[in-house]
């Protein structure tokens, strides 16, 4: 089995609520912290990154209200964002990933900064670029770039690249709807969900025929969460498509069938962070999953479930999931360093391991995370006073 860690370290500056931070992720990864501290918006730069390279940087930026909503509101006035990923291929070979998107005296934005190294800079596969130009590589050919895109896009073409370009395209993000996975659907490409499940009928579909194992993984633990249902699948309406639902009925010597418009949020929401989890082939799955409070709408007896069922697919697939729910953390066995904490001081999100008192509670078995939650102890150390001036390097001197 390959393991799940892909990303290593991400690093941002200026996006959103976001003024700086530097974190080390694990193969299942807790951002936890409270509402509007910023959790979403760390997920929301790895989805940016997905979006600029699967589509343009333009229409990512646009989806978000465009240059001046993504870059941090504050009294600086930043005009710049820059985001760092060091990253592990399914080579092993490891590497890094860097970009800096700044505003024009003339309005708009150009991509000021991009660099990509497989291995370290001049070790490897590398490339680095400023405003549009080439400034150094390690090909003797490098197609044309502009400073409005991700140069990224143009260097899959070749095979050096192709596997940083793939990687990091094979990201999924999920914040899942009921309403939207509740209608009626048009019949879609079946092979990944859709970020709100709005093509979860088809990916039912699709997995029923080429992965039966994992349909049969989503099945159990829903059944563990709803033990009234017993079984899911994709059906025709005219030209659209549904889920219907296998239901125990009090008296009733078969299941009911129920379609997906009659059954609740929490059995939709739940069906939909098991699809997203378990989705995918062996030859085509996401690298990473970021999931947004996957516990909404969730009975806390069935956390338990859910908990165990986020730890398996991060054994196939890096897992990022944001909560704030004591009850999905209430498990001794939860690492310290599975947990990110995130925190708004000042306007700005802070988002830093946990700090060392609640780490040595949860090492030596006197505490679970969820009960220092309850407690309101998962707290970060405190800020070094030499901390605002600190900066990360993201990127390397060119040789």
């Amino acid at each position: 089995m390959k393991t799940s860690m892909f990303l290593k370290r991400v690093v941002l500056r200026n996006y959103k609520s976001i003024a700086h931070c530097d974190v080390k992720l694990s193969p299942l990864t807790y951002l936890v912290g409270a509402n509007g501290a910023g959790k979403s918006n760390f997920l929301d730069a790895l989805h940016l990154v997905r979006d600029a390279l699967s589509g343009s940087l333009e229409n990512a930026m646009n989806e978000r209200g465009g240059f001046s909503e993504v870059r941090r509101r504050s009294s600086g006035h930043p005009t710049h964002f820059s985001i760092q990923l060091e990253f592990s291929l399914p080579s092993g070979d490891e590497g890094k990933y860097a970009f800096t998107v700044g505003a024009l005296q003339s309005g708009g934005y150009e991509v000021q900064k991009e660099e990509c190294s497989i291995g370290g800079m001049g070790k490897g596969p590398y490339f680095s670029l400023e405003k549009g130009r080439l400034v150094k590589s390690s090909e003797e050919t490098f197609p044309a770039v502009t400073a409005d895109r991700l140069a990224l896009v143009g260097a899959s073409g070749s095979p050096v690249f192709r596997p940083v370009y793939d990687v990091l395209t094979a990201m999924g993000f999920y914040n899942l709807n009921p309403k939207l996975i509740r209608e009626v659907q048009k019949p879609q490409d079946g092979r990944l969900l859709k970020p709100a499940g709005e093509n979860i009928a088809s990916v039912i579909g699709h997995l029923s025929r080429s992965n039966p194992e994992a349909m049969s993984v989503i099945t159990d633990y829903l059944h563990a969460v709803v033990p009234m249902v017993h079984g899911i699948e994709r059906v025709p309406v005219g030209p659209m498509e549904s889920l219907k639902f296998q239901q125990e009925m009090a008296g009733a010597k078969n299941p009911w069938h129920f379609y997906a418009q009659n059954m609740s949020d929490g059995t939709l929401r739940t069906l939909g962070v098991l699809t997203a989890l378990f989705q995918g082939s062996d030859d085509y799955a996401p690298s990473l999953i970021g999931i947004e409070e996957p516990e909404t709408a969730l009975h806390p007896g069935a956390s338990a479930a859910l908990r165990e069922a986020l730890n398996r697919a991060a054994e196939r697939t890096q897992v990022i999931v944001t909560s704030h729910s004591p009850d999905l953390l209430d498990d001794m066995d939860i690492s310290p360093d599975a947990l990110l904490v995130v925190a708004s001081e000042q306007g700005a999100t802070r988002i830093v391991p946990l700090g060392q008192g609640a780490r040595n509670a949860m090492r030596d078995h006197l505490c679970s995370a969820g009960e220092l939650l309850r407690m309101d102890q998962l707290q970060p150390d405190p800020l070094p006073p030499s901390s605002g001036t600190q900066q990360t390097e993201l990127f390397d001197e060119i040789k």
